[in-house]
């Protein structure tokens, strides 16, 4: 049986071959967050192997052994601030429980989406598009607040009322 450092190289390896192979960028997006997730696991792994003490006789060993936790989780964030300056860009969220984890065991990745611009297009059907990708990606909140302004706008153009 291969060792768990072992399985995670042939993971991160086939990982890399859907890299090379992928053409869109949300799928490429989310392949390059787990490669990186596989490279710090195994960077772990890794650490933890090097770092095992010698054998202890059996009057010193332990009653109990806990194995550190080395699984991490992903969090979709869709509660959060940010302040920013000309060269920072520094983002405010809440994670329940993170003050419990040592600060050296917090990693943060972040995938960055940039809108796509077609200049051939209708400048308002660019805006549509942007407004469902905001919808799509919104919270419940988010998405009531979209729906409630497309139905008032509806109805005022529906009364003639198209004052802006």
């Amino acid at each position: 049986m291969a060792s768990a450092v072992e399985e995670l190289q042939k993971d991160l390896e086939e990982v890399k071959v859907f890299l090379e192979k992928t053409t869109r960028k949300r799928v490429r997006d989310v392949l390059t967050a787990e490669k990186s997730k596989i490279e710090t696991e195994i960077k772990n792994k890794t650490q933890q192997k090097s770092q095992k003490k010698p054998e202890l006789l059996d009057s010193e060993k332990p009653a109990a052994v806990v194995a550190p936790i080395t699984t991490g989780y992903t969090v979709k964030i869709s509660n959060y601030g940010w302040d920013q300056s000309d060269k920072f860009v520094k983002i405010y969220i809440t994670l329940a429980g993170v003050h419990q984890v040592p600060a050296e065991n917090v990693q943060v990745y972040f995938t960055e989406r940039s809108p796509s611009y077609d200049t051939e297009t209708d400048p308002s059907e660019g805006l549509m598009n942007v407004l469902k990708k905001i919808y799509e990606d919104g919270d419940d909140d988010m998405k009531r607040t979209i729906n409630k302004a497309w139905v008032e706008s509806r109805e005022k153009q529906a009364k003639g009322d198209t004052e802006f």
